[in-house]
């Protein structure tokens, strides 16, 4: 049977072979707090980080899911633990170190005001092309989004027909919206803010992915806390 285009001429993925991922951004971590860019440099949650995780666990439980994963960063991994405690069958929790925040070099540790006095060169090119300027010593965003790619799609093919839920970083979330997007254009990538322990949803097959939704953070109304910043664009930690 020949399948339904969707009115604008789009071949949707096909739900029977193609994986749907649940893409969680980490707790608030220590270093948000300080506003100090962190992006492989290993952090633990907040105190607000590990609320967070609990307002999210409480929203997905006894959900199911066929696969869990998440980077390999205590953040990451402290959010992704308190949260399959509360899914249905209690899955493990693979780590993935490709799914690392994006590598932020020389400036781990360092704060806006200490960037705008070390690096001021870094940000006029980052202001010229956000996409392929490199952090000092780090990757760029084509470099995540090409790093990232490969291991989404690894797990996609693992997984043909199922429900994923990914536990990573604001950056990572963003490649998971471009490569549900077929790209995101260069200057977009600024307002794709992510906060923390927000959910964003796409469907991927090995040809095409669609944007289900993103940045979903209702479980956080009664928090005061819901961090956006993070390594990925140089205006904020």
């Amino acid at each position: 049977m020949k399948r339904r285009l969707a009115p604008f001429g789009f071949t949707a993925p096909d739900r029977a072979t193609a994986t749907e991922f649940w893409v969680v951004r980490h707790g608030e971590s220590t270093w948000n707090v300080d506003g100090r860019y962190q992006g492989q440099t290993d952090v633990p949650l907040s105190h607000v980080g590990v609320l967070q995780a609990a307002s999210l666990a409480e929203r997905l439980t006894g959900l199911h899911f066929d696969a869990v994963y998440s980077s390999d960063l205590a953040r990451a991994m402290q959010t992704a633990e308190m949260v399959t405690e509360r899914l249905s069958g209690h899955p493990p929790v693979q780590p993935a170190p490709d799914l690392r925040e994006i590598d932020v070099g020389e400036l781990s540790g360092l704060t806006v005001a200490d960037i705008r006095q070390q690096y001021p060169q870094y940000l006029q090119d980052l202001s010229a092309d956000s996409w392929g300027t490199r952090r000092p010593g780090g990757e760029s965003m084509e470099d995540l989004f090409s790093r990232c790619g490969v291991a989404f799609h690894r797990i996609r093919a693992l997984h043909p027909g199922h429900r994923v839920l990914v536990f990573t970083h604001g950056g990572v979330v963003r490649v998971a919206v471009g490569l549900a997007l077929g790209g995101v254009p260069a200057h977009s990538w600024a307002r794709l803010s992510v906060t923390n322990t927000s959910i964003t949803r796409v469907l991927l097959s090995e040809q095409s992915g669609t944007l289900l939704g993103f940045n979903d953070d209702a479980h956080l109304e009664n928090l005061a806390e819901a961090t956006e910043a993070d390594d990925v664009l140089g205006q904020s930690p």
